[in-house]
């Protein structure tokens, strides 16, 4: 009994200090065993978003390069009044009107691992997000490219998808890959950053 005692006190003591300072209800955790966010607890939004991206390890501004790839935030705030936790990627995919209304629009978004995934707890009202890259210019020539108006995401650990508007041009063809989706991140996103852990 002594052992679980100092077990569970080890954990919260973990949790405790794996908090960053921040006031915005958003932490990394090593704990992933929490109740984990559930499709009906969170409301998914799409982040504005912005040309091209700085190259890591310099100072670039965003919009450096416009041509070759837009960047946005997928936003999760937590609607429920209770802490819950988010770990790994999103799956994202492109729909032209809804998903009613006609099949996925080319291929279902692939994990971008430039971003290594941690276990993100989210009090009642927080926001955390991933970052979603829509290539632009490297598209094959004979791409037809569409106008998403709807992206369908589920989060990590959950069945039941949130379809999200949205406005993004997408490659019709099939296989050919013009979504890239980063593990979920602490705190609300900004376009055409990359996140760093």
């Amino acid at each position: 009994m002594a052992a679980v005692a100092a077990f569970v006190g080890t954990a919260a003591l973990a949790i405790v200090l794996s908090r960053a300072p921040a006031d915005n209800g958003v932490s990394l955790s090593s704990e992933l065993s929490s109740r984990v966010c559930s499709t009906s607890g969170l409301e998914a939004w799409l982040g504005l978003g912005g040309a091209g991206a700085a190259r890591p390890g310099t100072a670039d501004p965003p919009g450096a390069y416009p041509a070759r790839e837009t960047y946005y935030t997928l936003e999760f705030t937590n609607v429920s009044d209770r802490a819950c936790s988010l770990y790994g990627y999103p799956e994202v995919s492109a729909y032209r009107d809804s998903p009613a209304a006609g099949g996925a629009i080319g291929g279902s978004a692939i994990r971008d691992t430039s971003v290594r995934p941690k276990p993100v707890m989210l009090q009642p009202g927080a926001t955390a997000h991933a970052v979603l890259r829509v290539t632009g210019a490297t598209q094959p020539a004979g791409c037809a490219k569409v106008t998403a108006e709807e992206l369908r995401i589920t989060l990590p650990r959950q069945a039941r998808p949130s379809f999200v508007p949205a406005h993004i041009p997408v490659c019709s063809e099939k296989g050919q890959v013009s979504l890239r989706v980063q593990a979920i991140q602490a705190r609300p996103g900004v376009p055409g950053y990359t996140m760093t852990p």
